[in-house]
């Protein structure tokens, strides 16, 4: 068989036994939507679109009894069985089976395996920014389908920054009508409109992935100052802003004009100002109220302008007011520094492999008040980081560039030290777009590192599993080129990887 398996299965058995060959004649029964996910898939890969039947030679069922989102799947010459837990288990028993199958010089195949699957974490995210640059409706679904296709579930859309807000409220109009329009270099703005949104939840759903909406505050504000300048404070600039803006590297923030640089920190809500919580409980109540997902993200990031003790002030009732409309609070890591900060709330550590400037206590602070820790090192699985200096886009400030291999070598239970495994509610891959504008770049960004976040996010721990190495990951990956291109996902052709040149089987490596 060939090595194209990603995220890496709980427990794999190859039988030394006759494939099951893909023909015109190929059939599939049982459940619909699982079904028809996996007629694309084939339809994709092969040109074959097998028909449906009351009584398939692939067979896909839903049977209770297992973990959440778990499936088994059994590959022999006569048929293929995938039984999920649930219809998220199918959905991703369907994927692996998609991966399984490969070209050979009679034709089209999937090996003879037994394959039985499940998590290692629940949350498994990809974060995208729709606020530096602005991605329409058909992007942000193709992102779906891409993170789904290695069973991410999870998609934080990062709806708000000082370069523009992104999302409809109709209690705040003025939010979209004049704080939308503007984006990094002055490219094109844009919003969400609130139908707009719900066919993105409505998708996501579809696929199994909840929708985490961020508003991002207190910082990260300018643009809301766009529409309600009564709202924020004038920009304030630190030391190192205003010399970047005196070498000429950033434009100047200008109180209602709109951002195009990409500088963070200058901008802040008014904390003590009795209007600023009337618009939090308004937007809050309608962003909570369109989004069906348990989670709320309201940042708490860099938010460098605004005292330490207005901030703590700011997000004990920011968080409070989030959860009571009945959402679970989640916020970037610095926010775990507020001693009254809503019970439960969920953190979200940015901070490196090797914690830094006590990131980690901040982090451990929301495990003490009965949250959990989302994982997302930005020198391991920020996507927006440079492969290597010759990268033509994307940031470098998180201890250089991300190589595949860096992006891969890392373990979610060693970053932090004292976050115990069940504290650790799972991974997530932000990708960040200061210098990403369209759906190519996405692709060249996510794509092969969000597999590396992936598997941290659903495979056994490192010292668990044979397959959990760099030198299998890149051989498994290195055949999935071939499906990802016929997905038409443009991924980056990392030298790291040896990447298939045809369809041809390859030999799998050792451990395989």
């Amino acid at each position: 068989m060939r090595a194209a398996l990603s995220p890496v299965p709980v427990r794999v058995r190859v039988h030394d036994a006759e494939p099951f060959p893909l023909t015109t004649q190929t059939t599939i029964s049982g459940e619909a939507a699982a079904a028809g996910t996996l007629r694309s898939l084939l339809q994709a890969r092969t040109g074959r679109q097998p028909a449906l039947v009351a009584s398939g030679a692939i067979r896909l069922h839903i049977e209770g009894g297992g973990t959440p989102e778990s499936y088994r799947l059994v590959v022999g010459s006569a048929g293929i069985s995938v039984i999920g837990h649930d219809a998220a288990g199918l959905f991703y028993g369907v994927q692996t089976l998609g991966q399984l199958v490969e070209s050979a010089p009679g034709g089209w195949r999937v090996p003879a395996v037994e394959i039985d699957d499940f998590p290692r974490f629940a949350y498994r995210g990809v974060m995208l920014d729709v606020a530096r640059h602005f991605f329409d409706v058909q992007t942000v679904t193709a992102v779906i389908d891409r993170a789904a296709s290695l069973k991410l579930n999870h998609l934080h859309l990062h709806l708000t920054d000082d370069q523009g807000w992104r999302l409809a409220v109709e209690s705040w109009p003025k939010l979209t009508e004049q704080g939308s329009a503007s984006a990094v270099r002055g490219d094109r703005g844009g919003y969400y409109s609130k139908e707009d949104y719900r066919r993105i939840v409505e998708y996501a759903a579809e696929r199994h992935m909840t929708v985490v909406p961020e508003i991002d505050m207190p910082g990260h504000t300018h643009a809301i100052g766009l529409a309600y300048p009564e709202l924020v404070q004038d920009p304030a600039l630190s030391p190192g802003m205003a010399a970047e803006i005196a070498q000429g590297r950033q434009p100047s923030p200008r109180k209602g004009v709109g951002y195009q640089g990409t500088a963070v920190g200058f901008s802040s809500l008014r904390i003590h100002d009795p209007r600023t919580y009337e618009f939090l409980h308004a937007v809050l109540a309608e962003v909570a109220e369109g989004t069906p997902g348990p989670f709320l993200h309201i940042g708490g990031d860099e938010a460098l302008s605004t005292d330490a003790g207005d901030f703590a002030a700011f997000m004990q009732r920011a968080s409070a007011i989030a959860s009571s409309h009945g959402k679970v609070v989640v916020a970037w890591h610095e926010a775990g520094a507020v001693p009254g900060l809503v019970a439960g709330a969920v953190g979200q550590y940015w901070g490196s492999v090797n914690p830094a400037d006590g990131a980690d206590r901040k982090a451990l602070a929301f495990v003490e008040r009965g949250g959990r820790v989302i994982l997302s090192p930005s020198d391991a699985v920020y996507l927006d980081m440079k492969y290597d200096a010759d990268t033509p886009i994307g940031l470098d400030w998180a201890n250089g560039p991300t190589s595949v291999r860096r992006s891969y070598e890392w373990e979610p239970s060693d970053v932090i030290r004292g976050l115990p495994e069940e504290a650790i509610l799972g991974v997530e891959a932000p990708l960040w777009t200061e210098t990403v504008s369209s759906l190519a770049d996405i692709d060249h960004m996510m794509f092969p590192r969000v597999a590396s976040a992936a598997e941290a996010a659903w495979s056994p721990a490192t010292i668990e599993n044979e397959w959990r190495t760099w030198g299998s990951f890149r051989q498994r990956i290195a055949g999935l080129g071939p499906l990802w291109k016929s997905m038409g996902i443009g991924f980056f052709r990392s030298p790291e990887v040896p990447w298939a040149d045809s369809d041809r089987a390859s030999a799998p490596p050792a451990g395989l």
